[in-house]
């Protein structure tokens, strides 16, 4: 027999291989061979092809056996299936291994162990012929071992191996997908195991999984073995980084969310002893990042690598579903699997499906949130699934709610009108197959929730990465939009946003860019802590707002850093989603009395009557009270804009009451390192108090641009305090005094040749005012997203009639 007819090295296997070793290993040939020249550590192996299943069987005359045993499925119940798998399975493994196989493993395992050491210890995977095919995903049919140590344990591991072809489970997959059982071989790789018993490791695809947003990488991370993050026993790490910028040269992780990590996956330190169990994770390991920058950057590097070239060799673009693990060994990272990601990257480019709640749910219906999947509502009864046992009286349009899933509870999951997890992150198990399903999810939602077993709830996932689950059935509409239908206009057509969670998703509509990114949002949703309180903590003097100070805080070297890697990253996703269009920055525009509520923020803020004419906007800027914390704000933007690369940010100042303050904030801004002009940065003002229209040629010299603020216009103009109930009938944007401030503001910017925009409420609320500023020639429209694509058709009709 020619040597080695049934071993093939990782250096001579590729995706054409498919038909000898399987799709696994085919991908871990493609990856060695292809992704290693370009600095990715993918662990070296073999592959024991499928000839040599098919030599087991021939040399065994096994093949019989197995035809009769198999004659009976198509009548069989579950318990009869699991018995023939149980029957299939031993006379497979009966049947042993060849001599010559035997000679070939052992060889290869010498030259393999020479490489690597005596420490050697093995990952011994399955690989069926038709597993992992770029058209779906049939991951999880065959059994796997890890912590082989010797050859010995290698061989009785193979046996084991080819016997999986007949699990109960990898039997039933292919009745059901109609694929031949004796057409079906099984391939082994052999290959060095990453110790991440000893790291960690997780999962990562090179676009955002939810959104189809493709230009992010998405890295999730837990301690120990993998199989914890994909069966939703843990939640793990999160992080993000973009690619556009990474290409351009910067290395900065865009966004980052620490996961709870509540166990670990280890291996048995025995030799060949392939049980792992879980132990709990300590809390200090649990209280920060499994992964440093410096190796989220790295994983990224793999992922766009991977990309590209699977991408090249497709012919088309190919978002990539990866593997990695870090060796405790050698500290380094690792590379386990590469397959075309086959859900989020199938959604259709040119369509727009939006839940949305007519009316928006009372908070104090929230019974529990977590981590959103998909972008959907569903609303059902709640069913509480403890284990497999429960599945056969879950009934169609249920929500199957469970501490977390497994691959067995397929069908039952088909019949689910949504899921939640009390466990998981966004690639576990139940978000994989949410996604699959087309049905929402919310994961990780803990332990202290409102739920309850036969609850009519409303799940929701259209309010941002954040999923929330409300009490009773909430109606809601589904709209959907084709893209390539949607009129192109001369007015730039803008959005507001504020949320970072949300950015990816709206990133998809048809809009000129962000005309409003909020940045209260930001401090009050991801740093909560008041500005001053960060910048000066030894003034803070309550007990419980220190405490809570230092337990945020305490990833980051001081509160300052913290307060200018969570702004930084907030204001870097929103500009991340909309690169290259221009992402336009408001500055904090808190008033005093909510300035206050932020934590640690009562040191810091005096009571006024009237907060909304008060100590707000730009007046703060230079002022002694909170130049510290303006100096934050700066160095958040200048992070943003020149360490993460968004060049596309551009500021605006709100609330600027005269020359002399813009003059003083422009100063400000110099000297914390934003300077106007230097670097393209633009600045931009606010134009809502009447005194901006007034001096509309003085402020037009001072500044890059002005925004219409029509909320506060519209208050000042008219002398109605907009948050006053009792004369609310008075506000309006329409009235003829608006219109004419309107009017000179938008005059005047032209004629000063800075382009005037607007970003209250009024055209998104009004169509005759979105109307009257088509006719003033406005450059540009900055709308609530929800009310966007109707303004759109609404402004395009104004311009063709114009014409």
């Amino acid at each position: 027999m020619q040597a080695h007819h049934y071993i093939r090295w990782f250096q001579d296997i590729g995706l054409d291989d498919i038909a000898d070793v399987g799709g696994k290993t085919a991908s871990l040939g493609e990856m060695y061979r292809a992704l290693t020249p370009h600095g990715i550590r993918v662990p070296n192996g073999f592959a024991i092809n499928a000839s040599a299943y098919r030599a087991v069987l021939d040399n065994a005359h096994a093949w019989r056996p197995l035809r009769e045993l198999l004659t009976g499925l198509s009548d069989a119940d579950n318990n009869e299936l699991d018995r023939i798998a149980s029957k299939a399975r031993k006379i497979v493994y009966a049947a042993g291994l060849p001599d010559p196989l035997i000679r070939e493993i052992r060889d290869a395992y010498t030259k393999l162990r020479e490489e690597y050491g005596d420490s050697l210890r093995l990952a011994v995977r399955s690989s069926a012929t038709a597993e992992d095919l770029p058209d779906a995903s049939f991951a999880g049919q065959h059994d796997s071992f890890l912590n082989i140590g010797d050859c010995d344990g290698l061989l009785e591991s193979c046996r084991r191996c080819f016997a999986s072809l007949f699990t109960a489970r990898a039997i039933s997959y292919r009745e059901r997908n109609g694929y031949d059982h004796f057409k079906v071989s099984l391939a082994i790789a052999v290959m060095k195991m990453a110790r991440a018993d000893m790291a960690a490791s997780g999962v990562m695809f090179s676009l955002d999984t939810d959104s189809g947003f493709r230009d992010v990488v998405f890295v999730t991370s837990a301690y120990g073995l993998g199989e914890n993050i994909v069966q939703g026993t843990v939640d793990p790490d999160e992080f993000y980084v973009h690619k556009p910028t990474y290409e351009a040269g910067y290395r900065c992780v865009l966004r980052r969310q620490l996961g709870a990590k509540q166990q670990t996956m280890i291996c048995d330190q025995d030799l060949n002893n392939q049980a792992v169990h879980n132990i709990e994770t300590p809390e200090a390991d649990r209280t920060r990042f499994s992964l440093s920058d410096d190796e989220i950057l790295t994983l990224a590097h793999y992922a766009i690598t991977a990309e590209k070239h699977y991408s090249e060799k497709r012919g088309a673009p190919c978002p990539m579903d990866l593997e990695w693990a870090k060796d405790g060994d050698d500290g380094q990272l690792y590379l386990l699997q590469a397959r075309p990601e086959t859900v989020a990257s199938q959604k259709p480019h040119n369509q727009l499906k939006r839940y949305h709640f007519p009316q928006k749910p009372d908070k104090s219906t929230l019974l529990a949130s977590g981590r959103a999947i998909g972008t959907g509502i569903g609303t059902g009864k709640m069913r509480r699934v403890s284990d497999a046992t429960q599945l056969a009286s879950f009934q169609q349009g249920e929500i199957l709610f469970a501490e977390s899933t497994s691959p067995d509870w397929g069908p039952a999951m088909r019949r689910a009108a949504a899921l939640v997890t009390e466990r998981g992150g966004r690639t576990c198990h139940a978000a994989i197959v949410a996604r699959e399903f087309g049905i929402p999810a919310v994961v990780g939602i803990g332990d202290e929730h409102a739920l309850s077993d036969g609850e009519k709830v409303t799940i929701s996932c259209a309010e941002g990465d954040v999923g929330r689950i409300y009490q009773g059935e909430i109606p809601f509409e589904v709209n959907t939009v084709e893209l390539d239908q949607v009129p192109q206009t001369a007015t730039k057509m803008m959005i507001n946003l504020g949320s970072p969670e949300q950015a990816f998703r709206l990133s998809a509509l048809p809009c000129d860019g962000v005309g409003l990114a909020r940045m209260e949002f930001i401090v009050n949703e991801h740093i909560k802590v008041h500005p001053m309180a960060l910048a000066c903590p030894e003034r803070v003097e309550d007990e419980e707002a220190r405490k809570a100070i230092e337990s945020l805080t305490a990833n980051n070297a001081s509160g300052a850093e913290y307060f200018i890697e969570k702004l930084s990253e907030g204001i870097g996703t929103i500009a991340a989603a909309f690169y290259p269009r221009p992402v336009i920055v408001r500055t904090s525009d808190f008033k005093t009395n909510e300035y206050a509520r932020l934590i640690g923020g009562s040191a810091f803020e005096p009571h006024e009557e009237n907060p909304m004419l008060g100590f707000r906007g730009a007046s703060r800027y230079a002022h002694k009270a909170y130049a510290d914390g303006f100096a934050l704000e700066c160095a958040a933007l200048k992070r943003a804009r020149e360490t993460m690369g968004f060049t596309n940010i551009k500021v605006m100042i709100p609330f600027c009451r005269r020359i002399p303050e813009g003059e003083q904030v422009l100063e400000a801004m110099a000297q914390h390192g934003l300077k106007q002009g230097s670097d393209d940065l633009q600045v931009y003002v606010m134009c809502e108090i009447p005194n901006n229209v007034v001096q509309i040629d003085a402020f037009s010299q001072l500044f890059d641009g002005i925004s219409i603020g029509s909320n506060d216009l519209t208050q000042l103009v008219l002398g109605v305090d907009r948050d006053s109930d009792i004369v609310a009938f008075d506000f309006d944007e329409r009235d003829p005094g608006v219109y004419e401030m309107i009017r000179q503001a938008v005059e005047g910017a032209k004629r000063n040749g800075i382009p005037a925009g607007i970003c209250g409420e009024a055209p998104s609320n009004y169509p005759e005012v979105a109307e009257y500023l088509v006719h003033l020639g406005i450059d540009s429209i900055s709308l609530s997203p929800d009310a966007l694509l109707r303004t759109i058709e609404k402004v395009a009709a104004i311009e063709r009639q114009n014409r």
